[in-house]
């Protein structure tokens, strides 16, 4: 059995997720824009990274507008740690350096590879692996048990 999570129906305050990464302009970015999309009636979605880019990954962008209809340069921006508000959830998506710590309640890492400077295929299955890892965690946010 998975451990209790501490937000439930009683409760009645959406637990906050931060998907973090380091420049936070790509991965996250399409992580916080599908939280919203796919699972805003469960949990609110941020994104950060330690060390933040000038802007989000253009391939990212267009691609998420092509596929999900988020305009991700209209919506979210670049954004350090320190803008995030405090979090219960913290999800890494798989930092092949040091990846930001961030004090939660519950912390996983996605293990997810980052697509920049490649094909659009890598972009499309990274962004098929986001959705389906959001709403595993949905699910398991709403059903009280996170692993």
């Amino acid at each position: 059995m998975g451990k209790r999570c501490p937000f439930s129906a009683l409760n009645h305050q959406k637990p906050k997720v931060a998907f973090l990464c380091v420049h936070n302009s790509c991965r996250s970015q399409m992580a916080e824009a599908l939280g919203k999309k796919l699972a805003g009636d469960v949990f609110d979605s941020f994104s950060a990274g330690t060390e933040p880019g000038a802007r989000i990954n253009p391939d990212a962008v267009r691609l998420m507008k092509q596929v999900h209809g988020i305009d991700m340069e209209k919506t979210q921006h670049n954004k350090p740690l320190s803008e995030l508000p405090a979090v219960d959830i913290v999800v890494t998506m798989g930092c092949n350096v040091q990846c930001p710590t961030f004090p939660c309640s519950h912390r996983e890492d996605w293990g997810l590879d980052d697509p920049s400077g490649k094909e659009d295929k890598e972009f499309l299955a990274i962004m098929a692996r986001i959705e389906e890892k959001m709403l595993d965690l949905k699910r398991r946010i709403q059903s009280g048990k996170l692993k």
